[in-house]
């Protein structure tokens, strides 16, 4: 039997013997090492989410007991499920880990060489790869799938989802730069080398305007919202054509893309490297 049956046995079980338990830390093993994940890109580029994995991370906090998790002596205190400490490492992982309080909770998967600066936090069923930087509180969360060499700045907020578990998390692909203040939510898929600047806001149902193809991005029910490669999106708005908004000069908030990504970006861009 495979993991995925032996997690699927465990859906309708509401007590849960030594013998289950063993089989949700077998499961927490492979998403930390990153053997399985929330979610993966298919062949044409398509990102799904994996129902079954969302599963297994559900099962672990109906398995779950409260515990103190406080340390001894420590002035701050922590209850949680036991089924979700913090995720186990050392220095042979190979993550830079800057003092301050950060929480990588377990069930989470960290490439080698992030860097996480304090205090940030990375939430269960993560895909956190390689040579990527979370900067000072930044949330990533449940089940976000970041890719390799993104910088995600100081105060961003990757938004996590669990249920439905046929629904997508947020996903930032590689050597995306995500601005100070930004906010990534609902499943919104971040392409390759985009930039988002400070205080960008993307949902669901965030309507982007691309200047430069004079296209308007949104999602569909079939689709979410992608920002397309190399993109650089930026903050604005959009005068308000009619009744009380007309009548008062009223704006709504309006990402755009006003350029797509060259030399001049990409130098812009390589404070991270200077800081490892």
């Amino acid at each position: 039997m495979n993991l995925q049956e032996k997690i699927e046995q465990l859906l309708s079980k509401s007590d849960f013997d030594a013998d289950d338990r063993a089989v949700f830390e077998e499961f927490k093993t492979a998403l930390r090492c990153g053997a399985i994940r929330s979610a993966e890109k298919d062949s044409d580029g398509n990102w799904k989410a994996n129902a079954w994995v969302k599963q297994g991370i559900l099962v672990g906090f109906k398995m779950g007991k409260m515990v103190n998790m406080s340390f001894s002596g420590e002035t701050f205190q922590f209850f949680d499920k036991d089924t979700y400490p913090l995720r186990p490492m050392n220095l042979d992982d190979k993550i830079r880990i800057v003092p301050g309080g950060s929480t990588i909770r377990d069930g989470s998967f960290v490439g080698q060489n992030v860097v996480l600066m304090p205090p940030c936090y990375v939430n269960v069923g993560a895909f956190v790869d390689e040579g990527t930087m979370i900067d000072s509180h930044a949330l990533v969360g449940s089940c976000a799938q970041i890719g390799k060499r993104v910088h995600i700045s100081a105060a961003a907020q990757i938004g996590g989802v669990l249920e439905p578990v046929g629904a997508n998390p947020v996903v930032i692909e590689d050597d995306v730069l995500v601005g100070g203040n930004t906010g990534v939510y609902e499943g919104v898929v971040v392409r390759e080398r985009s930039v988002l600047a400070s205080g960008v806001i993307l949902t669901r149902s965030t309507p982007v305007f691309d200047l430069v193809k004079g296209e308007v991005l949104k999602s569909t029910p079939e689709k979410t919202l992608e920002i397309p490669a190399g993109a650089v999106v930026v903050q604005g708005s959009r005068a308000i054509t009619s009744g009380f908004g007309k009548e008062n000069g009223l704006s709504l908030y309006a990402p755009m893309i006003v350029k797509y990504r060259d030399e001049k970006t990409d130098a812009s861009t390589k404070l991270e490297d200077y800081l490892r």
